[in-house]
């Protein structure tokens, strides 16, 4: 049986591009249904499928960044992008080694992606290839996000009292049930903002995934440790606790 990953930020449109899978291709087994960058590059990892449908714009990590990094803990799986841009993004995808899916997908267009897919082979060096070729392109081509400006304060509870913290004095967020511990250098804080949100709202040039519970300031890491397992441990400057990386999450520390 074919397995695959999807990773689609909005939930409607995760649902519908599941439920058109299901339709168009039976026999596909979906092992996990992602909302964001991070889990997809988990899942990747974990359950190394044979396909994997990403969407281009996703919080925390970009489609870009999880098929380029995912190509490292799963070559064999072949990438569909998903996306919502024109013929930049279209002609980028001529290649033969991956499909694409213009939102809004169609069952008709699912039908041909299946057809393609079950006809290629996968795991070949050229895939590989074609893969870095095409991620490239759409770097270049595709337009800037028009994003709101990236988080610079927030405001947490410490104890009974409320402060006003500076994202660049955050060492790292980690989720904890319904809340979020904000780790600074002078200590703890809790807001109520979930982990997804977050990823949204900061600047991914500086805060990175980590885990799927721990984003991290990377001005805060000072250095990178790897095991035999290929798990890692980052150590924190202002900080006496070591954060485990994922080793999905490894590749994004490859030139440290």
């Amino acid at each position: 049986m074919t397995t695959a990953v999807v990773a689609e930020d909005e939930s409607l449109l995760r649902e519908e591009l599941v439920s058109l899978l299901h339709t168009a291709w039976p026999e596909l087994e979906i092992v996990e249904a992602c909302g964001d960058g991070g889990s997809a590059l988990d899942a990747i990892s974990a359950h190394r499928p044979d396909v994997a449908f990403l969407d281009i714009r996703m919080p925390g990590l970009t489609g870009l960044e999880v098929a380029a990094a995912g190509a490292e803990a799963s070559p064999q799986t072949q990438i569909v992008f998903v996306t919502a841009y024109n013929q930049y993004a279209i002609a980028a995808f001529e290649r033969g080694a991956i499909d694409y899916l213009l939102k809004p997908v169609t069952a008709e267009r699912i039908k041909a992606t299946a057809a393609r897919l079950k006809s290629r082979a996968s795991g070949t060096s050229a895939q590989a290839a074609s893969l870095a070729a095409v991620i490239e392109q759409l770097r270049a081509h595709l337009p800037a996000a028009a994003d709101a400006p990236a988080l610079t304060w927030i405001t947490a509870s410490v104890g009974k009292e409320t402060k006003l913290i500076a994202v660049d004095d955050v060492a790292y967020f980690r989720s904890d049930t319904k809340y979020t511990l904000v780790m600074t250098a002078e200590g703890e804080a809790l807001i109520r903002k979930p982990l997804r949100e977050l990823l949204e709202a900061l600047d991914p040039k500086m805060f990175r995934q980590i885990h799927r519970s721990v984003i991290v300031n990377m001005k805060a890491v000072a250095a990178i440790t790897k095991d035999e397992s290929g798990r890692g441990t980052l150590r924190l400057k202002n900080r006496p606790e070591t954060l485990p990386v994922s080793v999905a999450f490894m590749p994004l520390f490859r030139n440290m």
